[in-house]
């Protein structure tokens, strides 16, 4: 199997991503885990903001569709959604995103974040597009 942690490593993280503090954990299509701190990534309430949520989520699905497709082929989101369950304060909150359905052009997936307690804070699902091969 390959190594897709350490693929992802060499490429680096996206500027979104290390704004918002994600670490990637685990990588592969199958299953993506990834963390993200509360602070720095509140709404005015000290909450953590829902749009942060949204954030980890679309990117723990776009990097298990990217590994699905392979290297050469690119990939855009064309829905996402989030229902938000419960608040987080402080600490991490950890999304786990394992796949709905992984198709030759579309890819779903299930992300459940939860906070350190473990208690599902929320949960999002993300489609994404997975764009004809080009010359």
């Amino acid at each position: 199997m390959p190594d897709y942690l350490e693929e992802l490593n060499k490429r680096g993280y996206a500027e979104l991503d290390t704004k918002m503090g994600i670490k990637i954990l685990e990588a592969s299509p199958q299953r993506m885990v990834g963390t993200m701190p509360v602070e720095g990534n509140t709404q005015p309430m000290g909450y953590l903001h829902g749009g942060a949520n949204v954030v980890l989520a679309e990117s723990l699905g776009s990097i298990g569709t990217a590994l699905h497709a392979g290297p050469h082929r690119k990939i855009v989101g064309v829905d996402i959604n989030a229902t938000h369950h419960k608040i987080a304060r402080t600490g991490l909150v950890t999304g786990v995103a394992t796949p709905i359905s992984l198709g030759r052009t579309l890819c779903s997936y299930e992300i459940v974040i939860t906070n350190e307690a473990d208690e599902r804070t929320c949960t999002a699902r993300i489609t994404c597009l997975i764009l004809a091969e080009r010359a």
